[in-house]
């Protein structure tokens, strides 16, 4: 029985080439200690700091990323993505050319007879309404094919420019943990659980790492980033553990 791993937040792309292709090697190596003994890798969105798919182009770079993937699925080991808030135009590039499942909303699983909900956790909770609208247009289907007109040079040049902004923007209103009652997604745990009981949930976004108890059981679990706390959570059957990635 292998264990799961989830992991979140690489942005990868950003903020240089070199600092992208040092974290991205990294995380490559980190793939490869995983799959030692992993069964499932859950990627839980903002994995590349911009993506869009065009019908004949994706984004350039991140090749030792994607090779890795490929080489890791060849090998059995089964691995999903979540689509987040600066990558949510994935559509079928990854499940065509890499056989991995690309998954857009938040999911219930079971795994080893526990049962857990896990998505990125961008739009979830109270608040942050504008963003909220802003998801709405960028999932819709019109929009999507509008922008996939523009020449990819103009199209993701402008996305990634956005992209910056919208980081950059999150940056400023992101702080460290104060109260349970102030972490958005957390709350949504709550409302969640009052519904329908979880042992775990497992989101990424916040970008800081945290491990929450829920009122009526279960846990909240948010796998941090690799910007700079390069963390990662796994399952073995028995309980979740928040763990750091280190050489």
């Amino acid at each position: 029985m292998g264990k799961v791993y989830f992991a979140s937040d690489f942005h990868l792309g950003t903020p240089s080439l070199e600092e992208s292709q040092k974290r991205e090697k990294k995380i490559c190596r980190w793939l490869d200690m995983a799959a030692k003994d992993a069964d499932h890798i859950y990627l839980i969105g903002d994995l590349f700091d911009f993506w869009f798919e065009y019908r004949f182009a994706i984004p350039k770079g991140f090749l030792r990323f994607q090779g890795k993937l490929a080489e890791l699925v060849d090998k059995g080991v089964k691995i999903s993505i979540f689509t987040g808030n600066h990558d949510m135009w994935m559509f079928d590039y990854f499940e065509k050319e890499l056989g991995i499942k690309v998954i857009r909303e938040p999911i219930d699983v079971e795994i080893y007879g526990k049962k857990f909900h896990v998505g990125h956790g961008d739009g979830l909770g109270p608040g942050d309404y504008s963003y909220k609208f802003l998801k709405k247009v960028f999932a819709n289907k019109l929009c999507q094919w509008l922008f996939g007109f523009l020449h990819p040079t103009i199209g993701i040049g402008i996305a990634s420019t956005w992209s910056r902004h919208s980081r950059a923007s999150g940056a400023k209103k992101e702080h460290g943990f104060t109260t349970k009652e102030k972490e958005f997604i957390w709350v949504y745990c709550q409302e969640q659980q009052a519904k329908k009981y979880r042992d775990y949930y497992i989101f990424g976004h916040r970008h800081l790492p945290l491990e929450l108890d829920l009122d009526q059981g279960g846990k909240y679990i948010n796998t941090g980033e690799w910007l700079s706390y390069d963390t990662y959570a796994t399952f073995d059957g028995e309980k979740v553990e928040l763990l750091t990635y280190k050489e």
